[in-house]
This record gives structure tokens, C-alpha cells and sequence, in this order.
């Protein structure tokens, strides 16, 4: 595991970590570096998700808004993040709303490595 090239991701979580080594299974190494450029990018670390939550009590929907969540970000800006019980679920629930987007970056990272036809 330590030897890992996902261990150069940042806050990286064991579930996020098992997900990765699934969802890059039979990938060379070309490949691999193609994956983690793209994905590094996009990611989003579950530490700094709690700074954006806490940042949420001042701007209301600002972490719903950073996970691409536009819908429930204008929602919880016009009603003060759900009169604030939304943004302390948001602030409980932070390393799930990584997880999930990250999944979501993680399927749109293999797509663009497969487009790219790198081998």
C-alpha cells in the first residue's frame, strides 16, 4: 500500500484507496500516470471539504456549489443552508460528499484516459 502511487494523493482514505485499486485494475504504468494527473486534478480532499462546510455558515451552499452540486447550492443559498441544519449535516457528512464526487471523478478520469488511447 505504501508504495503505492495513490499515496501521493492528498487525505486519501482507505475506502477511497480499495476504490482506486478497483477501478484501475490491468492498467500499465503509462496509464496509471495518465489516471492520477487527471484525477489529481479534479479530486477533492476530504480535509478541506470540513474548511469549505465551515465556510458554508458565511456563504451558504458554498461546499454544495464546489461538488458541483448547482441545484442545492442555490437552494441552500436562499434559505441560509437550510436554516443552517443543512450546513451542520454537510459539516458531519464531509468525507461522504468527497467520496461521492470523487467517485464521480474518478468514473470521469477513466473515460479520459480510454478516449486518450494512452498505453
Amino acid at each position: 500500500m505504501f508504495n503505492s502511487p495513490f499515496m501521493t494523493l492528498p487525505g486519501i482514505s482507505p475506502e477511497e484507496y480499495s476504490y482506486l485499486q478497483s477501478a484501475t485494475t490491468g492498467f500499465n504504468e503509462q496509464q496509471l500516470r495518465g489516471f492520477l494527473m487527471i484525477y489529481g486534478s479534479k479530486r477533492r480532499n476530504p480535509d478541506d471539504m470540513v474548511l469549505y462546510c465551515i465556510l458554508g455558515f458565511f456563504v451558504p451552499g458554498l461546499p454544495r456549489f464546489l461538488l458541483n452540486q448547482v441545484g442545492m447550492g442555490i437552494l441552500y443559498f436562499f434559505t441560509g443552508g437550510l436554516c443552517f441544519v443543512g450546513t451542520i449535516i454537510d459539516l458531519i457528512n464531509h468525507k461522504r460528499l468527497a467520496f461521492e464526487y470523487n467517485q464521480k471523478m474518478v468514473f470521469e478520469s477513466l473515460q479520459m484516459v480510454k478516449m486518450g488511447n494512452i498505453q
